[in-house]
């Protein structure tokens, strides 16, 4: 699977994520509120920010998303955990810059990146912190169906607890995003 593909769509633009990207990351994901209900909310201070955005470039899953009209940098999500045994990746570490947030922005981008991660596997993973209630709302809302499996993290902060969605072929063949 090519976890770092160019995907298009009417608003963005999904491209790798570079390290000549810094700036533009760092602006985008500098806004403390875009990280206010995220375990890990001080995030946008930037040598959290940094740490995580050097993360993204190390793991080599991570996309830029590119707005088609002002061409900046917006904010960015990653392809990870690829396991061809469990035909499964997972798609997360996900953010948007507060000027982009109301759902189209999202939307797009997750059914981009569904429509591509399941041409190559049965099931698309989301871990989303247990109490950031925004992203639970928006896994929801783009089809994502709470499991019984949950993950526990180390963070900076203590402990970081993760409910975890799944979207398979078949329920985004049949869900809201597939149109």
């Amino acid at each position: 699977m090519d976890r770092q593909p160019v995907l298009e769509g009417e608003r963005l633009l999904l491209r790798p994520l570079r390290e000549d990207d810094w700036p533009a990351f760092q602006v985008a994901g500098g806004d403390p509120a875009v990280w206010a209900l995220h375990p890990v909310s001080n995030r946008w201070q930037e040598p959290v920010l940094r740490v995580f955005f050097e993360d993204a470039i190390a793991q080599g899953g991570a996309l830029a998303a590119i707005d088609k009209v002002s061409g900046q940098l917006i904010g960015s999500s990653r392809f990870q955990g690829h396991d061809p045994d469990k035909s499964e990746v997972e798609i997360g570490w996900t953010f948007l810059a507060t000027s982009h947030w109301g759902g189209s922005y999202n939307r797009e981008m997750k059914r981009l990146m569904l429509a591509h991660a399941l041409g190559f596997v049965r099931t698309v993973v989301f871990r989303v912190g247990e109490t950031n209630l925004r992203s639970r709302r928006a896994m929801e809302k783009i089809g994502g169906r709470l499991t019984d499996r949950s993950d526990i993290m180390d963070g900076p902060n203590g402990p970081i607890v993760h409910v975890i969605y799944e979207i398979t072929r078949e329920s985004f063949a049949k869900g809201p995003l597939s149109a």
